[in-house]
C-alpha cells in the first residue's frame, strides 16, 4: 500500500503543477496532463487492490473480524474517495464534466485518508 500512496503522490503532484499553470493563466502542458493520466490509473487500480486485500487478509490470515479497526475505516473512506476522484478524472478525461477543483479537492483528500489509514495500520503490524 505503501508503494500505491507513493504513486498517488506524484500524480498528485502533476496535477497541482497543472493547476497552478492554470491559476497563472498559463494552459497545462499537454505532457503534464498525459503523465498525470498514465500514472493515476494504475495508482487508484493498486489502492482498490489494496484495501480489497485488508479485509481479506485480516479475516483469513490473522482471524480477525473485518472492518474492526480504525485503520480499515480509515482504508474504507480514502478507497471511496480515490474511485471518486478517478471516476471524476475519467469524466474530465473524455470531456463530459470540468469540475476540475471537485476533482482535485476528492484527490488531496484521498491522500490525506490514505496516510492516515497508513498511520493506523502500523500498529497492526506483527
Amino acid at each position: 500500500m505503501v508503494t500505491s500512496l507513493a504513486l498517488a503522490a506524484v500524480v498528485l503532484r502533476t496535477g497541482l503543477r497543472m493547476r497552478a499553470r492554470r491559476r497563472y493563466g498559463q494552459r497545462p502542458q499537454a505532457a503534464l496532463r498525459r503523465a498525470h493520466i498514465r500514472l493515476a490509473k494504475p495508482a487508484v487500480a493498486l489502492v482498490v487492490v489494496g484495501f480489497l486485500g485488508g479485509p481479506i487478509s485480516a479475516v483469513f490470515l490473522r482471524d480477525w473480524a473485518p472492518f474492526a479497526t480504525l485503520h480499515a475505516w480509515l482504508g474504507l473512506v480514502a478507497a471511496a474517495l480515490f474511485v471518486a476522484a478517478a471516476l471524476l478524472g475519467l469524466r474530465l478525461e473524455r470531456g463530459r464534466s470540468r469540475d476540475v477543483d471537485r476533482h482535485a479537492l476528492l484527490g488531496a483528500f484521498a491522500i490525506l485518508l490514505g496516510g492516515l489509514a497508513a498511520m493506523a495500520g502500523l500498529i497492526l503490524l506483527p
